[in-house]
């Protein structure tokens, strides 16, 4: 009986395999298995290929009994199908194995080869021989089963072809213990860190190398990539590790003459603008990268770039822009109207984003853009306790909203960099008042928050914002895009007060004897009488809106500012790993659900209706009934959005890649 070659999957947990391996694998509860001879033996034990209804037992004996017992009843006829009693057919054991109904089948995600075997065992059991398995098998997936060693049984399986040893726990492979006759060999999501061990003895016909999702680190990597130890490869994996050396993996993988598929991204060397073309022009013979074709055009469009590697640095550029913020409360209409003595109350409203930190740059490039006292670190302290008094700021709770976010519902704190408070006795008690510091109000560890100019109150608040972040260190930087980032709008309240109290509107004057009071009359004369009558018309002629504007320019020049009171309005993360899978753009709208209230609403509404130059300030195209339709009973709050995009730059030509290089400070 001819039986061709098979494969074999050995599937575990519920970890999804990457990129080379097919199939779904399934969740198992036994002991962790260490190699992977072990992993194939336990698959085959539960394959129950000895077993009722696969192998030879009672319930077919008859048919492997010895031809010699039965020759001198060969001048008998007898019917061969026909079974001994208390014997099954082999039609009826085939029925219990592909029966989906039937206790004894396999799971409906079995592969073909598993299926066959089953079969085979009933068909042929005396076949199944160890030998007969090892030479059967062609490939072998052990998927997820906690393997940790590749051990020498593998050179037992004589023509093995494919080995995938996705997601386990191997950290160096043996290459004296790997077949001869590999020609695919898929280690994805392992915890490899170097292709030392690999390149002692490789297999020499291999065609399809796959490392990716491990942990590759170091320069020294590009040495083991040369056509010394690969000469017949074809496609490479790379993706996701941390290399950081392009110039080096280059040059050694031009030496490859075979190699037509290679992946990179999502290592940070592929972060740098000019990556795709130095990669396409230093590789003439590539066809495909990053799952990309390589058209004649982009070989034109990069010609020549290989002779400027030693010119660009390895560095990354983004932008990041936030646009317009639009469904903001406004806060200021709940406020009393301030008195003499204040305070005076004065909102503003910011976005902030926190990004990595560059190890090598200066700080002292944005000094204004960036919020100083959210600088993360080991030693920061906790949300739940107090906040350093250099950074102490008094806080409000946010009111309940219709945002999903549970987080939104929570007390928030705040955190200042203002002045510290007016008296010893002040601070005192503002210690003793402090929340608990709102930690969205803080970056993530290794980042910086950078925020927008501060904004009054508006319908719709233009940020106008865009910074270019250049950054030298790549490794941090992927970290970093794998995280995302989280972008956060903060309202910020500031209450002014007065050094000195100003004198009342309407001082009393001093009583004074009777006959003074007659004597002042006396010399005031007719001029003094007509400047007061002067004066008492001018009042009667003030406006309301006119009066309140005097009151404030009554109160003195020389204020003094509390710290600031910050309220987080809404804190969403920002997913950027797609730009390590080579996309060059994310742009996203953040939505933090409503949060405005139809009290606060309508308070604004009856204020600009008030105001005359709020009337003309309106839009023409802007009608009544849309500016009233929530007074009328048809209340639809805008929700909390705000725009963000961040861009990965990256060069279409050589040209661009050189002008970018020029205009980088070095």
């Amino acid at each position: 009986m001819e039986v061709p070659g098979g494969a074999m999957e050995v599937p575990g947990g519920t970890k999804e395999a990457p990129s080379g391996s097919t199939k779904t694998p399934v969740r198992t509860t036994e002991a962790p298995v260490g190699t992977v001879s072990a992993a194939v033996q336990e698959h085959l034990r539960r394959l129950c290929l000895h077993e009722f209804p696969c192998g030879a037992g009672s319930w077919n004996k008859s048919r492997f009994l010895p031809r010699t017992w039965r020759t001198w009843r060969e001048l008998t006829p007898r019917e061969e199908e026909a079974a001994s009693p208390g014997e099954e057919t082999v039609q009826d054991l085939l029925g219990l194995v592909c029966s989906p109904q039937s206790p004894w089948a396999l799971p409906e995600d079995s592969s073909a080869e598993d299926r066959f075997l089953r079969q085979l065992a009933i068909q042929n059991p005396l076949m199944l021989k160890d030998t007969f398995l090892y030479s059967y098998f062609r490939s072998l997936r052990v998927v997820d089963k906690q393997v940790s060693l590749v051990d020498k049984d593998l050179l037992k399986f004589p023509r093995l072809e494919e080995l995938v040893l996705s997601a386990n726990q191997i950290k160096e492979v043996t290459a004296t213990n790997l077949p001869p006759t590999l020609k695919v060999l898929e280690l994805y999501d392992n915890a490899i860190t170097s292709l030392e061990c690999l390149c002692a003895h490789p297999p020499p016909g291999l065609q399809h190398l796959g490392l990716g999702h491990n942990k590759l680190l170091g320069p020294q990597q590009s040495l083991y990539l040369t056509a010394e130890h690969w000469p017949n490869l074809v496609s490479l994996d790379l993706s996701f590790n941390d290399l950081v050396d392009l110039q080096g993996m280059v040059a050694s993988l031009s030496t490859l003459p075979c190699l037509r598929l290679l992946v990179l991204q999502g290592n940070p060397l592929a972060l740098v603008p000019y990556y795709r073309g130095f990669t396409i022009d230093s590789l003439a013979r590539l066809c495909v990268l990053d799952d990309v074709t390589v058209s004649p055009t982009e070989k034109y469009q990069f010609r020549g770039l290989r002779n400027r590697g030693d010119l660009l640095a390895p560095e990354a550029q983004l932008v990041v822009t936030v646009g317009t913020v639009r469904g903001v409360p406004d806060t200021s209409v709940l406020d009393p109207e301030p008195g003499p003595q204040g305070p005076l109350i004065t909102y503003s409203y910011y976005v902030t984003y926190d990004f990595v930190e560059d190890e090598e740059s200066e700080r002292d490039e944005y000094p204004e853009e960036v919020a100083e006292v959210f600088k993360s670190s080991p030693s920061q302290e906790q949300p739940g306790q107090a906040a350093p008094e250099q950074a102490a700021g008094s806080a409000e709770s946010v009111p309940t909203s219709a945002s999903p976010s549970a987080e939104l519902e929570e007390s928030l704190g705040s955190a200042a960099f203002s002045s510290p408070p007016r008296s010893t006795d002040s601070a005192q008690e503002l210690a003793k008042l402090r929340p608990r510091v709102d930690p969205r109000l803080f970056p993530s560890p290794g980042t910086v928050l950078f925020s927008t100019s501060r904004k009054p109150w508006a319908d719709i608040i233009s940020c106008n914002y865009e910074r270019q972040h250049t950054l030298r260190g790549l490794v941090p930087l992927k970290a970093f895009l794998l995280a995302g980032t989280t972008v956060t709008i903060v309202e910020e309240k500031i209450l002014s007060w007065p050094e000195v109290p100003p004198p009342p509107d309407s001082p009393l004057p001093a009583k004074k004897e009777k006959g003074e009071n007659k004597k002042e009359k006396e010399e005031t004369g007719q001029k003094g009488q007509d400047g007061k009558d002067k004066a008492a018309r001018g009042k009667k002629e003030m406006t309301k809106e006119q009066k309140g504007s005097k009151k404030k320019r009554d109160l003195p020049k020389e204020l003094h500012q509390d710290p600031p009171i910050l309220r987080v309005l809404g804190s969403s993360s920002v997913v950027l790993e797609p730009l390590l899978v080579g996309e060059s753009l994310v742009s996203t709208l953040c939505n933090f659900g409503v949060i405005r209230t139809l009290e606060s609403d309508r308070l604004t509404f009856l204020r600009d209706s008030r105001n005359k130059k709020a009337k003309k300030s309106l839009e023409p195209g802007k009608s009544k009934a849309q500016v009233t339709v929530f007074v009328e009973g048809d209340y639809q709050p805008e929700p909390l959005t705000v725009e963000v995009q961040v861009q990965l730059t990256q060069c279409r030509s050589a040209e661009e890649a050189l002008r970018i290089l020029a205009l980088w400070p070095h």
